[in-house]
């Protein structure tokens, strides 16, 4: 646990990103109980980027921001309110023990000047930069890289179109560090040695990794595993990972390649060549071609998180081992066939899936997996269940006006011989969403195109109006 410094717990100021708005509160929650860290709410966190909170030591602060993907940056909160005159007085009334340190003649120093959803002009920066010019700093500047970072936000709200004359809040205070959205660069799929079509992009899989509060040493499973982009981020973070795929030639990396210019894949590519390509290979396991829905592993073979997307069947199939046929195989033919495959149904997908879970995740372990839904259908007590494992974290990704896809986090709270396991609690509502999104697809296109014929309609209707119009008036 982060050490107490003292009774007085500090305050700070957690600046987010503004994108995927709804998975903060899942990643902090998650990382404050796997990097044990005491906190809380000064003010409850709301959907905009400044949340103000308070832990007992900067040290804290330091471990959550080593570790969050939404973090943009965390600030020693000097003074903060809703009038620019009362954060003056605030910041004059301060108790120099907080500041004394950090202004000093040998420590360079810097003021940064943010507003969020307006644009300043240099004037307007430089300004509001002199109105803090009662303190008592007596470091150089250095605009590049100071020691000390003293930082000034003017937030406008969340509509940049419709901008009010001042801002709703002030902040003002120490900047304390980044957070690791540097991540989303190192792993970007730009620049990734082997992709696919449904690669999970970089700033999503650290998010997964750390809902599945992915620390160094765990073992690590994605049962979908494709080119394997969940593996990355678990792997960074100090897991060993592995993962099982059905489709035989995407782990042996004999795909169309994914990227337009590329025209045949490198005879190196593959989910090792990955992680040799980050420094993590030494992280790395082996992955497996293999069916989820008929698991290989031993009984006692056990897991610290799951973290996995399975395929939709929109641009990957969904299927298992079958036929719906009695096979007829010769001894000759068995060591070279190849099974066949059958649809895998979504209902049947991820009942498997927490049921693999429930069996194979230590006390504690967590699963963490995406489910495609069409927002109109979505009701969170349809969301799949099962008895030795609780839903601890559901957060939405919109990805158009009627489909999302809400990111699961399961906590294994029981174990299999403690619960019923097998049970099937998947909503019938979710089953077999590729024919429900392609039936809304094909409604939706019906629809323009009788919109598409009405506007004709119209407009041929005006244009004859204005024909006649002319002769109407002689």
């Amino acid at each position: 646990m982060c050490a107490i410094a003292s009774n007085i717990w500090q305050r700070y100021l957690l600046w987010f990103a503004h994108d995927l708005v709804d998975f903060r509160m899942a990643e902090i929650k998650s990382l404050i109980s796997v990097l044990d860290i005491n906190m809380r709410w000064v003010e409850e966190p709301a959907d905009h980027p400044f949340w103000i909170v308070e832990v007992p030591s900067e040290e804290c602060v330091k471990k959550l921001a080593s570790r969050s993907i939404s973090l943009r940056g965390v600030i020693e909160l000097w003074a903060h309110s809703n009038n620019i005159s009362t954060l003056h007085q605030q910041l004059k009334a301060l108790n120099p023990n907080v500041y004394q340190p950090y202004l000093q003649p040998h420590l360079s120093f810097k003021v940064e000047v943010e507003t969020f959803s307006n644009h300043l002009s240099l004037p307007e920066l430089v300004d509001k930069i002199e109105s803090f010019s009662y303190l008592p700093i007596v470091g150089p500047v250095n605009l590049k890289n100071p020691d000390v970072k003293l930082w000034f936000m003017e937030y406008y709200g969340l509509e940049p179109n419709n901008i009010p004359e001042l801002p709703y809040q002030y902040y003002f205070g120490r900047w304390i560090t980044d957070g690791q959205r540097h991540l989303m660069k190192k792993f970007s799929l730009k620049t990734r040695k082997f992709i696919g079509n449904t690669s999970m992009d970089a700033q999503i899989s650290v998010l997964m990794a750390n809902q599945g509060k992915v620390k160094p040493g765990d073992l690590v499973l994605d049962p979908f595993v494709g080119t394997g982009s969940l593996l990355v981020p678990a792997a960074h973070f100090g897991a060993y990972v592995l993962g099982t795929d059905i489709d035989y030639l995407i782990l042996h990396a004999k795909t169309r390649p994914s990227r337009i210019q590329q025209k045949v894949r490198a005879s190196d590519e593959s989910i090792q060549a990955n992680l040799r390509q980050y420094g993590l290979e030494n992280q790395y396991i082996d992955v497996v071609v293999a069916d989820s829905s008929l698991p290989l592993w031993v009984k006692e073979f056990e897991l610290d998180a799951i973290i996995t997307d399975p395929p939709y069947g929109i641009r990957e199939p969904t299927e298992r081992v079958g036929t719906h046929k009695v096979p007829q195989i010769t001894e000759q033919q068995a060591p070279t066939h190849i099974p066949s495959k059958i649809d895998y149904g979504h209902d049947h997908l991820y009942q498997d899936l927490l049921n693999f879970a429930a069996k194979h995740l230590k006390l504690g372990g967590r699963l963490v997996t995406f489910i495609p839904i069409l927002r109109e259908l979505y009701n969170e007590e349809n969301m799949p269940k099962h008895p030795c494992l609780e839903l601890v974290a559901n957060s939405e990704q919109v990805l158009s006006a009627y489909v999302c896809r809400r990111l699961l986090t399961y906590e294994k709270v029981s174990r299999p011989s403690d619960c019923m396991a097998g049970e099937r609690t998947f909503d019938p509502s979710l089953e077999n969403f590729r024919d429900k999104y392609f039936n809304h697809c094909e409604d939706s296109r019906q629809v323009r195109r009788q919109k598409h014929y009405s506007n004709i309609g119209l407009r041929d209707s005006n244009s004859k109006t204005d024909r006649i119009a002319p002769e109407s008036d002689t």
